[in-house]
């Protein structure tokens, strides 16, 4: 019995042994080292084909998940922190946006920010894929641009015509960077001001001021038409009136019209070709009224806003072609080629006529309200004007008085 025993240990093999498995006794000892050295450049290789893998997984879920951080969280401009990474081929963008509610990113309290203008076209460009916004987020709104100088010279007369009007109206003033007067907590014009820039009359800086108005409205989700304002101009009809025959428009209101003279044609540049051709230079008024898919078109304008900035220069006023040029290019197809505000050029000159307190008048006002026809909707109309200009400080108390008969505010 110790004799089996003995014996059968000694069959066993040692467990230092350097012996190859048995399923590799039919190698010599060079092939079983060449099949050792496969074996081991199979196992690195599978090794780094996983490596690959997951860097590139999660490569993909860092990028998913900061576009997941750029549009699910809360918009509050104040809170946005912009900086650029700067490669050797282009520039990357990274945008850190805090998070809160939903309502917020549809809807931003603040108007003033600290968000460089790149940032702001930047993020004012975006579309979603779902056109329609959930309707417990969502009520159409109209953003009401006022680019002035200083504060909006009428302002109680806008007050009348906002009030009661609660929820369907944006307002964005874009004035001078040195002007520091205070507006009353109870005005709708109260904290609406935005981060703005210097701008001179006749200067291209007149358009980088209506795309920043353009761009700070956009971030709005529930602006839907977009009304470019001087603090001159009045309404001529009340809110429900003015909200409904924008709401309700097939068509986008930028005047364009080819001008064969010395301030139409005469203003452009030769030096814009190809991109812009002399056929294609058009002119019109500065006054515009918009939908959202134009105003996203033209904050995110690359193209002819490089063109116009570089050649529109010496008496060429980009705020009297830029617009309708673009317009005219590339969306006339929904342009209604004239525009909302009335304005009196007939006395000829640089400026249109001024209106004092004694201009305004009941028959004046109705001229203005009802005086002429064009077409909305393919439909005739004697409501072509809903805004007019250029209305003077001393004319107020006068459109005070008739504003509750004429315009039937409330």
């Amino acid at each position: 019995m110790t004799m089996y025993m003995k014996n059968n240990k000694q069959k066993e093999p040692s467990p230092t042994s350097s012996s190859p498995p048995s399923y590799l006794r039919f190698f010599t000892a060079p092939q079983y080292h060449l099949f050792n050295l496969f074996s081991h450049v199979l196992i690195f290789g599978f090794g780094l084909l996983i490596g690959i893998t997951l860097t590139l997984f999660l490569k993909n879920f860092s990028f998913n998940f900061q576009i997941q951080q750029v549009f699910t969280p809360s918009f509050s401009p104040s809170f946005i922190s912009i900086s650029n990474i700067r490669t050797s081929n282009n520039d990357t963008k990274v945008v850190t946006l805090t998070r809160d509610r939903f309502r917020g990113f549809l809807k931003p309290d603040m108007a003033m920010h600290n968000v460089s203008d790149e940032g702001l076209l930047w993020r004012a460009s975006m579309v979603p894929k779902i056109k329609e916004i959930p309707s417990e987020y969502h009520t159409p709104k109209v953003a009401f641009m006022f680019l002035t100088k200083g504060p909006v010279l009428l302002a109680p007369l806008w007050e009348k015509f906002f009030k009661g009007n609660e929820g369907l109206f944006s307002i964005y003033v874009h004035s001078s960077p040195y002007f520091n007067g205070t507006v009353p907590q109870s005005s709708v014009f109260h904290g609406r001001k935005i981060p703005s820039k210097e701008v001179r009359w006749g200067d291209f800086n007149m358009i980088g001021a209506e795309r920043r108005l353009l761009a700070n409205s956009l971030l709005d989700l529930s602006n839907q038409r977009f009304v470019l304002l001087s603090e001159s101009c009045i309404p001529l009809f009340n809110f429900s009136t003015i909200y409904n025959y924008l709401m309700n428009s097939t068509k986008t209101f930028i005047e364009a019209y080819d001008f064969p003279g010395q301030v139409g044609r005469g203003r452009y540049n030769p030096k814009m070709k190809p991109f812009i051709k002399l056929s294609q230079w058009r002119k019109g008024s500065q006054w515009f009224q918009i939908d959202r898919a134009l105003a996203i078109e033209i904050v995110s304008d690359q193209i002819y806003y490089p063109v116009f900035k570089k050649y529109c220069r010496n008496g060429c006023y980009g705020d009297e072609h830029y617009l309708p040029t673009l317009v005219s290019i590339k969306f006339w197809e929904r342009n209604s080629n004239r525009t909302l505000t009335w304005v009196d050029w007939s006395k000829g000159g640089p400026h249109p006529s001024r209106y004092m307190r004694m201009n305004v008048t009941i028959g004046f006002l109705k001229k203005l309200r009802h005086g002429s026809t064009c077409k909305y909707n393919g439909e005739i109309t004697n409501i072509c004007h809903l805004f007019a200009r250029k209305f003077m400080p001393h004319a107020l108390d006068r459109l005070l008085r008739f504003a509750p008969k004429i315009m039937q505010f409330n």
